[in-house]
């Protein structure tokens, strides 16, 4: 029996996905759940199970726009395994925060620089030679893509100044477009202040390893800032609201976004109802988060629908930016990297460790009021967080 695997719906207003890799080969034989293929959508990357037990006839190149409902792969139900034969598995994903590696190039074969039916009908249109462009689908073979995005030659730069190019996955694209977008869409301001951190940093050092031992998570810097842009968020309520044609809509909750790193690129996550949370259950739905993203489970249920995000640009070492609202929210809050630094205090100098700290805002809605005074609610959190995020007892706040 030949079975159709047909692309399943990743989400809601999605239709159509993107092969980002194979990892099986035309003619292998496969067992079911066996994940067989990673593919793009506009918000995440999605892994592909075989369906059934079989022998795999591709149907689709990397690199290929597929339709969701259209068929991607067959596989022959009736087909013994072969003896001997080990089942393939994906590769390993990288450490949450990592920086990955640029993938390797696929090996050379009969099929580098062969085009795809699609990519052939461009080309000639075009009056390119296949031997000027770079396939990025399987094994060097040309895309439809490759060929829309080939010009011709302009000339070669003198001596040797070699480059590489690669393919932006979907996420990629569709990120790029979403930036561009609020860039060009908004009244994008944003203001800045800093934070002495002491207090937490007394704060996690005191009780980083009672917490620990008790939940099973680390202590971090997340749930606190988390907790302060709860407690601001409900002080200007005009930041956690966004625009809906000619209205504003108004959240009662907090829904925080939560930038994270992962192998295709940035995710945002969402922590729901972070007002109705401890720090406990702050620490242990962002690990949770991290790790989906890492490893590629993350879905778009869990990355659509966040009121205001936190991007922490820190742990990368910025000291310094104007985070790009995260549309359709209407602010985003930037954390940077802890430095020591002398500052003023009653009139001494003293070394502290700081952190810069800004918050990107669309100004249609939100005045220099609001904006400012919610980041000066954030900084006052974080600098008295045992008086204004734990009720005065710490220990009761982490449950230890």
């Amino acid at each position: 029996m030949i079975l159709e695997m047909k692309v399943p719906s990743p989400g809601e207003s999605i239709s159509e996905v993107e092969i980002a890799e194979w990892l099986v080969s035309d003619g292998d034989y496969v067992e079911k759940d066996q994940t067989i293929a990673e593919v793009d959508s506009d918000k995440a990357t999605l892994e592909l199970p075989a369906e059934e037990s079989g022998i795999i006839t591709l149907k689709a190149e990397e690199g290929d726009a597929i339709a969701v409902g259209a068929v991607v792969c067959y596989i022959d139900t009736a087909a013994a395994k072969p003896e001997g034969q080990h089942i393939k598995s994906a590769p390993p994903k990288a450490p949450i925060s990592q920086n990955t590696a640029t993938a390797a190039p696929s090996q050379t074969s009969y099929a580098t620089g062969t085009a795809s039916p699609a990519a052939r009908k461009i080309i000639a249109e075009k009056g390119i030679d296949t031997a000027a462009i770079t396939g990025t689908g399987r094994d060097g073979r040309i895309t439809k893509e490759d060929a829309i995005n080939a010009v011709p030659s302009m000339g070669t730069p003198s001596g040797d100044r070699p480059t590489s190019s690669k393919k932006m996955s979907m996420l990629r694209r569709k990120v790029a477009e979403r930036l561009v977008a609020a860039k060009n869409e908004t009244a994008m301001l944003t203001t800045f202040n800093e934070v002495n951190m002491s207090p937490i940093f007394t704060l996690r050092n005191a009780h980083k390893e009672a917490f620990k031992a008790k939940h099973d998570v680390g202590l971090g810097f997340m749930s606190f800032f988390t907790k302060a842009v709860v407690r601001a968020l409900k002080e200007f309520p005009d930041v956690n609201s966004m625009i809906d044609g000619n209205k504003q809509i108004l959240h009662d909750y907090c829904d925080i976004s939560v930038a994270v790193s992962g192998p295709k690129g940035l995710m945002v996550p969402v922590v729901r109802s972070a007002e109705a949370m401890n720090f406990k259950e702050i620490e242990i739905e962002i690990k949770r988060l991290a790790i989906r993203a890492r490893d590629g489970q993350i879905t778009v249920d869990e990355m659509t629908g966040g009121t205001f995000t936190i991007s922490n640009g820190g742990v990368f070492g910025s000291m310094l930016s104007t985070p790009i609202i995260n549309p359709p929210q209407s602010a985003i809050l930037g954390m940077h990297n802890i430095l020591q630094r002398p500052i003023a205090v009653d009139g001494k100098v003293e070394i502290h460790p700081m952190m810069y700290v800004a918050l990107s805002y669309d100004h249609r809605i939100i005045d220099g009021r609001e904006s400012v005074g919610f980041l000066v609610a954030v900084k006052e959190a974080l600098e008295d967080p045992i008086a204004l995020l734990m009720d005065g007892d710490a220990k009761k706040a982490l449950e230890i």
